[in-house]
């Protein structure tokens, strides 16, 4: 980023600064806890092939046809059969997961394993929630949209020059921190790109102004 600043000259190094946070969604299916538990069910089935283990039981068919009988839960005629379905379904993928590692070589694969016991263990209201295997790290997050309540991914910061309109910062964050709480860190990072110290900064209204900061808002 800083070689492709300094190819841009003086436009790259403009003291005011437009910045912008927003979602940067992953590619994954939308999260729910009978999706991730038929996808350990699979996974524990793949992992004790590789390794040569046989399991008592496959649930192959029996996963297949339970995440099905999750689907329209809403119903008032099939909201009982829903519920039974999903906790069936935690129910087989914890047993699948205590028999690999039973029967698994100490050590292998303990990492996953330890990432599905935390999903089957997390309930609705659960902080710091999974809401993927093979993007653990993703987050949801709520920015008020009304087509779109919930976004799954991390936020993602883009910092661009105002007059000259190079863009000079593009981070994202670990956590789903707030908008504000993002500014020092991003500001931090345009001067450490551009060497220079930024003048203002123009920020949408999710942002409230910090005492350390001059920003105007548009």
């Amino acid at each position: 980023m800083k070689h492709s600043i300094d190819k841009q000259g003086k436009n790259g190094k403009d003291k005011h600064v437009s910045i912008d946070s927003t979602p940067q969604e992953k590619n994954i299916t939308y999260p729910t806890g009978s999706k991730l538990a038929k996808k350990i069910i699979d996974r524990c089935v793949k992992k004790a092939k590789k390794s040569r283990i046989t399991l008592r039981r496959s649930y192959k068919r029996t996963s297949k046809q339970l995440l099905r009988d999750t689907y329209n839960a809403t119903h008032p005629k099939r909201r009982k059969k829903a519920s039974a379905a999903k906790r069936k379904l935690k129910t087989i993928a914890g047993r699948l997961v205590r028999e690999l590692e039973r029967k698994l070589p100490e050590g292998d694969y303990a990492k996953e394993l330890e990432l599905y016991k935390k999903v089957l263990a997390q309930e609705q209201n659960s902080k710091n929630k999974i809401y993927s295997l093979h993007e653990p790290e993703v987050y949801c997050m709520s920015k008020g949209k009304a087509h779109k309540k919930y976004e799954y991914g991390c936020k993602a910061s883009v910092v661009l020059t105002q007059n000259t309109e190079v863009i000079v910062v593009a981070m994202t964050f670990k956590t789903n921190v707030y908008d504000g709480h993002t500014l020092p860190k991003v500001l931090e990072q345009v001067g450490r790109l551009t060497n220079k110290a930024t003048k203002t900064a123009t920020v949408d209204r999710g942002i409230k102004a910090s005492k350390l900061l001059v920003i105007h808002k548009y």
